[in-house]
């Protein structure tokens, strides 16, 4: 079943990755979305909370059964996808940080959450999440977040369409999911390497459990690793590992 083909829609929920999973635990088919009008205990990368004020953003999970457990290209072809659909809906060039952030200049637009449900060392199921800020004002956010977080309707100064986002939203997470599932790993790491906020050759600091590495920023590679040059030895970093990037990004 194609993504979006089967919504849930809810005017609240804890979390629409955490309503996903029990449906997806009960066998929901791949495709099925859930959408939430809020979420009251919205959820981010690395334990950390996403706010999500009601009526103000697009907040949704979906199901997927992928093939294989290899599926550290998911959030990146979610991010692509993010970044289709916004420029579809109003024309908006937004810009990608590795591996799961939507970005406007060096403030926060979205976020991808993938999580992975196994039966034994079978994968199960993949909740991608997705939350996109698009109605917020500046008040709306919490204080404390305010100087780092904006919305569509801060950047391009009009009401958009959440509907109309939407809807172009699953067109291109189908497309982008079908290069995953045919294997086309270049053409998705080439996509967000062009929506990248990091060019390669930059100078960054990868900070990981305890450890901070510096070197040469070289691009994704096909596992969807960001590749670290360091005294002309190349290593790559995942998500998992990574709790924080120091770089500087300019605006897109």
């Amino acid at each position: 079943m194609e993504i979006g083909a089967k919504i849930r829609r809810v005017k609240s929920c804890s979390s629409t990755n955490d309503l996903a999973k029990k449906l997806a635990y009960n066998g929901e088919e791949e495709g099925t979305a859930v959408v939430s009008a809020e979420q009251t205990k919205g959820k981010g990368t690395k334990g950390r909370s996403w706010f999500s004020a009601r009526e103000k953003g697009l907040y949704l999970s979906v199901i997927l059964h992928p093939p294989h457990s290899d599926i550290s290209l998911l959030p990146l072809m979610a991010g692509v996808s993010v970044c289709d659909a916004i420029f579809k809906s109003v024309g908006l060039r937004i810009r990608l940080k590795w591996p799961n952030d939507v970005i406007w200049g060096k403030k926060k637009l979205g976020g991808i959450l993938c999580e992975s449900g196994f039966l034994g060392s079978q994968l199960n199921y993949v909740i991608l999440g997705i939350g996109l800020n698009v109605s917020h004002r500046r008040e709306t956010f919490p204080e404390e977040i305010r100087h780092q977080a904006t919305s569509l309707k801060l950047i391009t100064k009009v009401e958009v369409d959440k509907k109309a986002l939407l809807g172009n939203l699953w067109p291109v997470l189908n497309y982008w999911y079908g290069q995953f599932l045919q294997g086309k790993a270049e053409n998705i790491v080439r996509a967000f390497q062009e929506n990248s906020v990091l060019a390669p050759g930059k100078d960054i600091t990868v900070i990981t459990g305890g450890t901070e590495v510096s070197g040469t920023y070289q691009g994704i590679d096909l596992l969807g690793g960001l590749i670290l040059e360091t005294r002309g030895e190349r290593r790559s970093f995942f998500s998992a590992e990574i709790k924080t990037i120091k770089s500087e990004t300019k605006e897109a």
